[in-house]
């Protein structure tokens, strides 16, 4: 048997999972732990579809891996089922705008979840929008639609489609549509149209981090159905929950890390996963995810966070330092540069994202400022850095 054949082999029986999908963050789970209140707060404000009568647009904010979005389509799931056993018309939609990330994929796929056929590209957004509303008043549906990560969107393309979208109800007739926005900026309400906050902002509801003791109980729910019995160290799930929690109770932190660390050990052949797995999961998954989250950024947050890490030396760069590097590159790569405003804001989203520390200290009579502390290793981020064409120029 060759290697390539006994690598084939052995992955068609894993002494460490059984169903290793159920530590996917996609993953929906009969019972969402620790969220009972939240469940309650979004099934009472969409409990009047049921009635026939448009529920109240909804705002769901909190961090990443809150359970926002489990708990979102978790609601829907069963509110939908009831909708069927009651003869009520009622669908949802659920949308990552972080992948659908135009206004015409957003409202392509709203379309295609109607059983319309939409080309890839070739239509204006106005002829989708005609078609949604055709099919929609030929009907009479409770129309939920549920749009995740909405701030990467509206950063990216404007708020036009969430005005668009707000207003629909106006041009149907038969038909209603209730909009849930799930973000993790907490003031992304705030920066949007007064038109457009005055149409959405209807309810809101605010998801708190998870602690270390709710996702320990979370990971051992999840571990009876994943794992083979006794495939996992003892301190095992405490040593995940723990990292997890200092990362602002990130429970889909908390599932990658048990996944990746049971990866880590089936590829070695072992037959438990240790505390040691653990340590090197987390360090292949503060890679990865840098990586991944670098290549989403904007290009002037890609020249921010460029300019921050080359900075850093012994003396940590000053927001005001930063900015006049920054000026300075985008001068020589033919940019014309954001404000110094702007960029301070891209530097507490930067933060918000875990890629800097920004720590306000006190310099006396100089007033406050910011330090900006790296959080992952030079390298990595300088190396995802420079995949960008703009960047790797320089």
């Amino acid at each position: 048997m060759d290697e390539l054949e006994l690598i084939f082999e052995n992955a068609t029986r894993s002494a460490i999972f059984t169903n290793r999908e159920v530590l996917r963050p996609d993953y929906i789970p009969d019972q969402l732990p620790h969220r009972g209140n939240e469940i309650r707060k979004v099934a009472m404000v969409m409990a009047t579809a049921l009635q026939g009568v448009r529920p109240s647009n909804l705002f769901i904010y909190g961090l990443t891996g809150t359970g926002k979005t489990a708990v979102a389509k978790y609601v829907l799931k069963r509110l939908s089922a009831k909708a069927e056993r009651s003869v009520k018309r009622v669908k949802w939609i659920y949308i990552n705008t972080r992948i659908e990330n135009t206004s015409y994929r957003v409202l392509a796929h709203i379309a295609e979840g109607l059983g319309l056929k939409i080309p890839f590209t070739g239509l204006s957004t106005s002829e989708v929008y005609r078609r949604i509303i055709n099919r929609l008043n030929s009907d009479s549906v409770i129309l939920i639609l549920v749009l995740d990560e909405i701030d990467f969107m509206v950063r990216k393309e404007g708020d036009e489609i969430l005005y668009r979208l707000s207003r629909v109800n106006e041009d149907l007739s038969s038909s209603k549509v209730t909009i849930v926005g799930i973000t993790n900026d907490i003031r992304f309400i705030e920066s949007l149209d007064p038109r457009v906050k005055s149409s959405l902002g209807e309810e809101e509801l605010v998801f708190p981090p998870y602690n270390a003791s709710q996702l320990e109980d979370i990971l051992s729910e999840r571990a009876k159905l994943a794992f083979r019995p006794g495939a996992l160290g003892d301190g095992v799930i405490p040593l995940c929950a723990a990292l997890a929690a200092r990362e602002h109770g990130d429970a889909r932190r908390a599932l990658d890390l048990l996944r990746v660390a049971g990866e880590v050990a089936e590829r070695e052949g072992a037959d438990v996963v240790s505390e040691d797995h653990v340590h090197r999961a987390y360090n292949e998954l503060e890679r990865d995810r840098a990586v991944e989250v670098i290549s989403t950024l904007p290009l002037h947050s890609k020249i921010v966070l460029y300019t921050i890490y080359r900075s850093v030396g012994d003396t940590p760069p000053t927001t005001g330092e930063v900015y006049v590097k920054y000026r300075e590159l985008c001068q020589r790569m033919g940019l014309e540069p954001v404000t110094q405003r702007r960029v301070s804001d891209i530097i507490s989203e930067l933060d918000m994202l875990g890629l800097v520390n920004a720590t306000i200290i006190n310099r006396g009579r100089y007033g406050k400022t910011r330090i900006l502390l790296p959080t992952i290793q030079r390298d990595v981020v300088l190396s995802a850095l420079e995949n960008d064409p703009y960047i790797s120029m320089f």
